[in-house]
């Protein structure tokens, strides 16, 4: 495929941010205009209304001068969204289309592709364009339930590849890009990464043949994201996000993902460090871009010292990913969700 990349004088920085509040203040704005991020992120301050976080990601786009600057969520449906009740529909967690599966695979496929679609379509329709899904970590009976639970698809590999290429898909037609998460898994961590470092000691034949084979099979979407875990197989020392051997040797060559690598967030307290050291070792472990997400004014800037402009390769994938990006018809959707309430009627039984 052929990419246009960047002219180099307006290349971006290689980060994401959001704002503190729910919309930009006076210096955010200016260091957002100064310094250029890639993207930016919303939560749920930021989503109170659809009308307020149609405004909000317009402000952020007009503010770096890039109109197809990619604006995120973590919409997953379930106990993990930021656009809520009763401004935004209700969606179902994702383990449900698991549990349709075993009823009914056509049927699971059919209502995944069309819940993510319809996700998408909620998010697109407010201005942000890349959703966080799909979540393919392979849970295993010991692992932390808060972090895992029923946001795994399901719990068998092939059965999460199935339908996680239904989510990608969907979340595609309905105006968003996907990113597969979180690699190269996440499904065995016996705690939360939000609060402390996960170590997975399991073999790496183990890690082969569950763990990574969900990544394996969607390795061609164009979004991806890392996971704050130290995998002993592959390196004592390093989460998957600061490990180039993690993700030399296992995101981009057994797992063959060479879509756009971010981290995930680098203030969650599996991580250890000044955040300009944690975003230049994961720019330099081999991420694309990296997350910034509820960071004060002083910690971005303290990050930005530790970021760099996004060229070569990454500019090159992040271009292949916005290149995906498609305007859905904005039709009504209340047939679709009454359809999808059908198709996943058996599973909530």
């Amino acid at each position: 495929m052929s990419v246009v990349l960047p002219e180099a004088e307006s290349l971006p920085l290689a980060g994401v941010f959001d704002c503190e509040g729910p919309r930009m203040s006076a210096e955010e704005k200016a260091f957002f205009k100064d310094a250029d991020p890639w993207g930016f992120i919303v939560f749920h301050r930021h989503c109170e209304t659809a009308d307020a976080l149609r405004a909000h990601c317009e402000e952020l786009r007009a503010c770096v001068g890039r109109d197809d600057a990619p604006i995120l969520i973590d919409q997953e449906g379930g106990r993990v969204i930021r656009m809520k009740p009763p401004a935004f529909p209700v969606h179902p967690p994702p383990a449900v289309f698991g549990d349709l599966w075993r009823l009914d695979p056509a049927k699971a496929k059919q209502a995944a592709r069309l819940n993510a679609y319809l996700l998408a379509r909620m998010t697109s329709d407010c201005g942000v364009t890349v959703n966080c899904v799909p979540m393919l970590d392979v849970p295993q009976p010991d692992a932390d339930a808060v972090v895992i639970g029923d946001r795994a698809i399901a719990k068998h590999p092939d059965i999460i590849a199935a339908l996680g290429l239904e989510v990608a898909e969907g979340t595609l037609e309905g105006g968003a890009l996907p990113v597969i998460k979180h690699l190269p898994g996440h499904g065995r961590s016996l705690c939360d990464s939000h609060d402390a470092l996960p170590l997975v000691s399991a073999r790496k034949e183990d890690l082969r043949a569950a763990d990574f084979a969900p990544f394996k099979a969607l390795n061609n979407v164009t979004l991806g994201m890392t996971a704050h875990i130290v995998y002993e197989a592959y390196d004592r020392e390093r989460c998957a996000t600061l490990s180039p051997v993690v993700i030399e040797d296992v995101i981009r060559g057994e797992i063959g993902f060479d879509g756009l690598l971010m981290s995930d967030d680098l203030k969650m307290k599996a991580l250890d460090a000044p955040f300009d050291a944690l975003a230049r070792d994961s720019l330099d472990a081999g991420c694309d871009i990296v997350l910034c997400c509820n960071f004060t004014l002083e910690e971005k800037k303290r990050a930005l010292k530790g970021l760099r402009d996004l060229e070569g390769k990454a500019a090159a994938r992040a271009a292949a990913a916005l290149g995906q990006l498609r305007a859905p018809e904005r039709s009504d959707t209340s047939a679709a969700y009454e359809r999808l309430k059908m198709l996943i009627k058996p599973a909530l039984a």
